[in-house]
């Protein structure tokens, strides 16, 4: 059954060129799109159902492609790619400007106590658990034994990498001291993240040829996944813990912040959504979702399976993950 539309539109696929950073950053803005977190439960399914629908061959009358494609998104906001499960609210990717801005401005403000620092850096780490777990690729299951581990050893490293940095920026010119959270962030990242992927490092995630067979599982192929998530999550937190401490040191010394100390926070969380609003897309970007490496780059024994299974597939591809 069939309606108007036709049922050749690639749906499976973003709908601008992923093969270019500004088709990349086009399909980012979309899902990322903060208000896609305020969407009920029945605009969710409704997208569900028009989606998996139309992928089976079933076309709702009236459906039109400007609608089918913004059903595919408010879809891939909520739903895992691989799993196809709900994702919980705070871990999908439309709701990283929401909450990174309240966080990270919050950080940025309360940097100067130690319980401050503390306290702000297990909020971070017990989000970003959150996130990295609902955004993880592959449709491996993790045990709570390591979630648990993943959880402290991230939130461990973010606090003794931040009052290490405080210590140290002590000394050094005031400023510096604003820049505790993101060294914090950064460090913590390149703990969680793989911590928290760990199945996916020691059992590998699902590698596809051109037309989406499985081929199998790699964990070279997870490495390089992991490592491109890495960097762009260093990169989103960039502009936002770089930018706006400079903004308020300079902010700070005039007399209207002296005069309302209290406008301080929401001055900062307002610059830090600010930059978040464009960074978490633009770095979402910097590589493409459905990344790829060549056949003669993954292990030896899933190299000489695709040449018996796939002997004509040279390159592979794989969800990296966010």
């Amino acid at each position: 059954m069939s309606g108007e539309l036709p049922l050749n539109i690639n749906i499976k696929e973003p709908r601008w060129d992923q093969g270019t950073f500004m088709g990349r950053a086009q399909h980012f803005f979309m899902v990322t799109d903060p208000r896609n977190v305020l969407l009920s439960s029945e605009t969710l399914e409704d997208a569900r159902v028009t989606v998996e629908n139309y992928r089976a061959g079933i076309v709702k009358p009236g459906l039109t492609e400007d609608s089918l494609w913004k059903a595919k998104y408010v879809y891939d906001s909520a739903f895992h790619p691989d799993t196809g499960e709900k994702m919980v609210v705070i871990g999908r990717m439309s709701a990283q400007v929401p909450m990174n801005m309240s966080i990270t401005g919050s950080m940025l403000t309360f940097y100067r106590t130690t319980p401050a620092v503390v306290f702000w850096q297990w909020v971070n780490q017990s989000f970003n658990a959150v996130v990295n777990y609902t955004n993880r690729s592959g449709d491996a299951p993790l045990t709570v034994n390591q979630l648990g581990t993943a959880y402290v050893c991230a939130t461990t490293g973010a606090v003794v990498t931040a009052l290490g940095f405080k210590s140290l920026a002590a000394r050094l010119p005031p400023i510096m001291s604003r820049f505790v959270p993101f060294v914090a962030v950064a460090a913590a990242n390149c703990i969680n993240i793989p911590f928290m992927r760990q199945r996916e490092l020691k059992y590998g995630i699902p590698v596809t040829d051109e037309n989406d067979n499985r081929l199998g599982e790699s964990p070279r192929a997870a490495k390089q996944a992991i490592l491109q998530v890495i960097v762009s999550r260093i990169g989103m937190a960039v502009p936002a813990m770089a930018i706006p401490p400079v903004i308020m040191n300079a902010l700070e010394k005039k007399a209207f912040l002296r005069r309302y100390p209290l406008l301080n926070a929401p001055i900062q969380v307002g610059l830090v959504g600010f930059c978040l609003v464009f960074a978490t897309p633009l770095c979402c970007a910097l590589f493409p979702q459905k990344s790829s490496m060549s056949v003669s780059s993954l292990e030896p024994e899933l190299q000489e399976r695709i040449r018996e299974i796939s002997p004509q597939t040279t390159t592979v591809y794989f969800n990296k993950g966010l």
